[in-house]
């Protein structure tokens, strides 16, 4: 726009007068930013129509006229320093930043920013316009990261946070210490410690291994190592809200720092020890799983132990006690532990033992995969190798996904999939009445999506080439549709929700309980709750598989010439008397009130059929003849 349609426009419309400076800058190739249509670049200025000329390329927008009015509130009219003008203007110079000095590339789009400061939401929308959605996301991982050592940017502690650029560069340890100091927070504090610390540790090994003095940044922690120590330590004590996990690790860090000063950490409360005997068996578990999972403090929890157990039986009853219960890291950090101890042994005996007790959990399942080749473990693995290792996979994948209520793939899922070989090793044993039975449970499994089932499924067939059949057979019957009444169908989605939400969940607690009596192999309650478990799961899978192939009818479509599903038929059987029988949906036979589903035998030969046809029957060897001698509509007589 020219001055003189400014002026013009203005005197139309008095109140634009404070929006002179935006209008001037709205000039033809200037780039401008949308609130709905995105990126932009001024066209041109239509004065007959008093309209803006606009490209919007990432709406498709191309020519679109608006009101300069309209703009003033809508349109951002960008500096020629901001990055997505640069871009226009030298997409090189901006790839070779994203590529080679992402942190710059921030500090630019900051240095363009009011007040320098913006939002990771403000700067995550112009790296997206800038690089495309996909490939921006892996950048600003990267970036962030990158950002947290730059003394030039302030990083936001919170995710709704600014990013700020400095006048005066800060450096990280810098930050971090003012931060520890400000932060009254006992948790933070404890992080924030351990931050300080491992960050002292790491520039003072540098120095040394430069042959080196102390640099300034060492000199800048070593001072305040005292004044942390002795801060730290009031708040663990003073803490009233901290887990044990978490005062453990702010016990860890203190005693770090206190042998750091060369003092003696055991005349210091609470002790690490502490934390542990206030522990049962469960709480140890929660314990374990609650602290950092490095490798550093889990070894360090499990060597606790043995000081606060001295008796190598306690410490290892304890251990293989935390081992069954195990997640994660922590399995495989047990069974090195116990391993190094002289232990495999024992480790191979209650894996063998829980292995025929059903009772190998989700994470031990997994390290014993994960190393059924490895020679360190084969001991303790080798005599796992077998089909009821397989049995018990599927047995915890159902499990888990009967209890999850996230949409999440399951790990051990996804092991068992990924894994090629698996399925082959662990079937090398088993004979085709086996093989039949764990295809089925795999079928039945509620852990794994169709496409993946049907894979899997595969690899059984290549060793067992009879379970085809089986799947065919299921594949055939998943594939007919059912005809179905709204009030039946009704029925069969309550006994669903009551099985998943109620029978199941009950069936497991009885199947913990059983557990508990112990000798699972003399168990009837067990053996009884696992039956009723397999029934159950039957049960919900059918349910499932029908409510998926079912069509839900009115009966409004039957007709009064010939029978089919809705139709009341008046019947006369070749020996006996006249009946009458009305034929609805699959799920709808009445027999006692002469109500058939059309998927009975007697349906079935008279669907299609008119008045004076007749048809045979055979059931069970009762061969019997019937005439139709009336065909009317169900759905008329409930008028």
């Amino acid at each position: 726009m020219n001055n003189e349609a400014i002026d013009q426009l203005i005197a139309k419309k008095p109140a634009l007068r404070a929006a002179r400076e935006k209008l001037e800058a709205m000039r033809t190739g200037a780039y401008c930013l949308h609130r709905s249509w995105g990126f932009g670049q001024i066209k041109g200025y239509d004065q007959a129509s008093n309209r803006l000329i606009i490209d919007f390329p990432e709406s498709g927008k191309k020519n679109h006229p608006m009101d300069p009015e309209f703009c003033v509130d809508k349109l951002t009219i960008l500096e020629p320093e901001n990055l997505l003008v640069r871009q226009q203007i030298d997409p090189k110079a901006i790839e070779a930043m994203i590529k080679e000095d992402p942190a710059g590339l921030v500090k630019q789009a900051l240095q363009s920013a009011p007040n320098q400061t913006m939002s990771a939401t403000e700067l995550e929308i112009t790296f997206s316009r800038l690089m495309g959605p996909a490939k921006y996301k892996k950048w600003w991982t990267t970036t962030k990261k990158a950002l947290q050592k730059d003394p030039d940017v302030g990083v936001p502690a919170k995710k709704d946070g600014q990013y700020v650029l400095r006048e005066d560069p800060i450096k990280p340890e810098e930050e971090i210490l003012e931060e520890y100091y400000l932060n009254k927070n006992p948790r933070k504090k404890i992080l924030l410690a351990e931050k300080l610390f491992e960050f002292s540790l790491r520039e003072l090994e540098k120095a040394q291994s430069d042959r080196a003095t102390k640099n300034e940044k060492v000199k800048f922690i070593e001072n305040d190592i005292q004044r942390i120590f002795d801060e730290l330590t009031a708040a663990i004590k003073s803490a009233k809200n901290l887990t044990k996990a978490e005062c453990l690790h702010g016990i860890w860090v203190r005693n770090d720092l206190c042998r750091h000063l060369k003092e003696d950490v055991d005349q210091l409360e609470p002790t690490s020890k502490s934390i542990i005997i206030t522990c049962d068996n469960n709480g140890l578990s929660e314990l374990a799983s609650e602290i950092p999972q490095t490798p550093a403090y889990l070894k360090r929890i499990l060597d606790l132990l043995t000081r606060v157990y001295p008796d190598p039986i306690k410490w290892r009853e304890v251990i293989i006690d935390l081992l069954r219960n195990s997640t994660g890291k922590f399995t495989a950090e047990c069974v090195n532990f116990l391993v190094e101890r002289d232990c495999s042994e024992l480790v191979a005996e209650k894996l063998l033992e829980w292995l025929n007790a059903h009772a190998l959990k989700s994470s031990v399942l997994s390290w014993v995969i994960k190393n059924r080749a490895s020679k360190k473990y084969s001991s303790i693995v080798r005599p796992l190798i077998n089909n009821r290792l397989l049995a018990a996979i599927l047995y915890a994948i159902d499990t888990e996904a009967l209890q999850s209520t996230s949409t999440r793939r399951i790990p051990l899922a996804e092991e068992l999939s990924d894994d090629q070989e698996l399925i082959p090793d662990l079937l090398e044993d088993a004979n085709y009445e086996i093989a039949r039975d764990l295809a089925q449970s795999l079928m039945l499994n509620q852990g794994f999506e169709p496409l993946t089932k049907k894979s899997l499924l595969a690899r059984f067939i290549k060793l067992y080439p009879n379970i085809q059949s089986l799947v065919s057979g299921e594949v055939a019957e998943q594939s007919e549709q059912l005809v179905v009444s709204q009030w039946s169908l009704d029925l069969r989605r309550k006994e669903l929700e009551s099985i998943i939400k109620v029978k199941i969940p009950e069936n497991k607690k009885a199947i913990a309980v059983a557990k508990e009596h112990g000798d699972l192999k003399e168990n009837s309650e067990y053996k009884m709750a696992r039956q009723d478990q397999e029934t159950l799961l039957a049960r919900k899978s059918q349910l499932e598989s029908d409510l998926n192939r079912s069509r839900v009818t009115d009966f409004t479509e039957a007709s009064n010439d010939k029978v089919s599903v809705g139709t009341i038929v008046d019947l006369k059987p070749g020996s006996g008397k006249a009946v009458r029988y009305t034929v609805l949906g699959a799920w709808d036979s009445d027999p006692e009130n002469h109500v058939l589903s059309y998927k009975t035998p007697l349906s079935q030969k008279l669907l299609g059929k008119k008045v004076g046809d007749t048809v045979q029957t055979d059931i069970e060897g009762n061969i019997e003849t019937w005439t139709i001698h009336k065909i009317s509509r169900w759905v008329d007589e409930q008028k």
